[in-house]
């Protein structure tokens, strides 16, 4: 008798210690991107660029409808065309970068798209703060930047890019200011937030949505802290019966 209540005492300590680490597991995992960029030719000064952008379909119950790309400082919104985007997507230039959308894409479709940049900046790396607009609207904020290595819940897209080719020089920019459409395509439908709304507010949500998941974590590996000195009173305790026995 005694030695099935042992069996079963170490078989729930077993139990609370690997409960207790999934739980600190899953609480210290890294979060993983979910926007990326990539370039034809990553070098500084390049001309002609096409960038292609990935954002990762995350909602199991609506499509992406609409991209806002804030544009790294050295690209201006009409240094930029639209060069391939799903089916009857537009791109309309803002004040600070462009959208990109349209009919919603398929639940669980990655919105992939293209655009040609006139020439690459003068930079090391370039950031692309994406906002993504869901048919139901829900909005997933890409817009922190790491520094020093540093990992954030929310990063944005960037380009790492190598130095400029011997001899390339800054072109100069475009005379026109006027935005660069795609033809023939419908308007974007409007998303919830209004397209000209500064990044500096979807940065502070960011920061706050950092800080929280930040709280979240110092509770749950509160709680896997009780668990373990709870699975551990319950070995000390066995054991001393054992010893009595």
């Amino acid at each position: 008798m005694n030695g099935s209540h042992t069996r079963l005492q170490l078989r729930r300590l077993g139990i609370a210690v690997v409960g207790a680490l999934v739980v600190v597991g899953a609480a210290a995992g890294p979060a993983a991107a979910h926007a990326e960029v990539t370039a034809s030719d990553p070098r500084a000064l390049a001309e002609n660029v096409t960038l292609s952008f990935t954002s990762e379909a995350e909602s199991e119950t609506a499509g992406i409808s609409e991209l806002r790309v804030v544009l790294p400082k050295g690209i201006a919104p009409d240094a930029v065309a639209v060069k391939d985007a799903p089916k009857e997507w537009k791109l309309t230039a803002t004040p600070d970068g462009y959208t990109i959308g349209g009919p919603a894409l398929a639940t669980g479709t990655d919105a992939e798209y293209s655009i040609t940049v006139r020439q690459l900046p003068d930079e090391k790396s370039l950031a692309f703060k994406t906002l993504e607009t869901y048919s139901d609207g829900k909005i997933s904020r890409w817009i922190e930047v790491p520094t020093n290595g540093e990992k954030v819940d929310n990063p944005a897209p960037v380009l790492e890019l190598k130095a400029a080719a011997p001899g390339a020089k800054l072109i100069a920019p475009s005379p026109s200011p006027s935005p660069t459409t795609s033809s023939a395509a419908p308007s974007v439908q409007p998303s919830t937030e209004a397209p000209t709304a500064p990044v500096s507010s979807a940065s502070a949500q960011a920061t706050n949505d950092k800080d929280s998941g930040g709280s979240t974590g110092a509770v749950v590996g509160v709680i896997a802290a009780v668990l373990l000195l709870a699975a551990g009173g319950t070995f000390w305790w066995v054991r001393r019966n054992r010893s009595q026995a």
